[in-house]
């Protein structure tokens, strides 16, 4: 079956990448900067942060134990026939050589699943640019599947974890309850949606999803904030910053904090240098006692649900208005989830992005 509504035979799962080794720490930087005008000495002191831990970025490793772990899931669903490729943004394996190894095996209708949960450019758009760059010659259909934030197993994944760090606190003042997720610049989110609907997608849904988290869990007071900012001092990115965020919570004598990276699905850089490192740190330097949330990544209600997804369009039906957006890299519309405009010359570097 060739037609719209044919099954779907592969699975692409599709993430930004980072480096295995010392050497393949500035190739992967390069990769994930060119064209912003970065200098050399900002790319420096990057390197640095991923040498601290050998040079090697956690996220090619946790990829593959979630890829592993849906395969254990989709056997057994009897999907055991669906082969899982993995693929990349910015480091190897890259998409385009990914979709060409499946083209090569015979696979022509590949339902591709994005690590990243948001709207926005990095979270969506980009990877619908990805998509159309691994586009091959042959007559290949390559569909998108939807953002997941609002699936209620991703958030009652995410609560899982949430619960499991309250717990460390049985005794004393209950501890305050802060929801993170990577800053982008406040022009980038403004795009990041309808017009009409105020902009803002990525925040709002960001939002939102801490929001419905503390309800599982029982916490009605909560915050969201941002991290691994970068980019011009000058240009306005979302905030508060996690570490202003804890010295704020200190200074008003909140002593106990629960930090949960809602915004991220494995612990890549972004959680374990600027959570589990810089606002770690800070946390001993305020006296306050810490406790980072899991990432839900590797949980099974997660893989689960990246299952369900699946399940919903490999066989040829599913909503095809809820993902959005179209097939083979088409976006919804022209001027939803742009890229930001960014300075020649910056003086800052985008970590690897808003996506998981």
């Amino acid at each position: 079956m060739t037609g719209p509504d044919a099954p779907f035979d592969a699975v692409l799962f599709l993430s930004f990448g980072g480096p295995d080794r010392p050497d393949d720490v500035r190739p992967f930087l390069e990769n994930v900067t060119r064209g912003r005008g970065v200098p050399p000495e900002r790319l420096d002191e990057v390197v640095e942060h991923y040498l601290h831990f050998g040079g090697v970025s956690p996220i090619n490793r946790l990829n593959l134990d979630m890829i592993e772990a849906l395969r254990v899931e989709l056997d057994g669903r009897g999907r055991s026939a669906l082969p899982i490729h993995f693929g990349n943004r910015n480091w190897h394996p890259f998409a385009g050589d990914a979709v060409s190894e499946m083209v090569a095996n015979g696979h022509r209708r590949i339902l591709v699943f994005p690590t990243s949960a948001w709207g926005g450019y990095s979270g969506c758009r980009q990877y619908h640019e990805d998509i159309e760059k691994a586009l091959d010659s042959a007559p290949v259909v390559l569909r998108k599947l939807p953002q997941f934030c609002e699936e209620p197993e991703f958030r009652g994944a995410v609560a899982d974890s949430v619960r499991t760090a309250l717990d460390e606190f049985p005794d004393g003042p209950r501890p305050r309850l802060v929801f993170t997720a990577h800053s982008i610049p406040e022009s980038a989110d403004r795009a990041a949606g309808p017009a009409a609907d105020g902009g803002r997608l990525y925040s709002r849904q960001v939002a939102d999803a801490s929001a419905a988290v503390a309800g599982l869990v029982g916490v009605d007071e909560f915050d969201v904030v941002w991290q691994s900012r970068s980019g011009p001092p000058q240009i306005p990115w979302l905030a508060p910053d996690i570490c202003d965020h804890l010295r704020e919570l200190s200074a008003d004598g909140v002593s106990r904090v629960v930090v949960c990276p809602i915004g991220f699905i494995s612990d890549h850089l972004e959680v374990v240098w600027d959570l589990d490192t810089e606002a770690a740190d800070l946390a001993v330097e305020l006296g306050m006692e810490y406790v980072r949330v899991a990432t839900a990544g590797t949980s099974q209600r997660f893989v689960a649900m990246v299952a369900d997804l699946i399940e919903r369009y490999v066989d040829g039906g599913g909503d095809v208005a809820a993902m959005g957006c179209g097939d083979n890299g088409s976006i919804c519309r022209p001027d939803c989830c742009v890229p930001v405009r960014r300075p020649v010359r910056s003086t800052g570097v985008s970590s690897p992005s808003a996506s998981g």
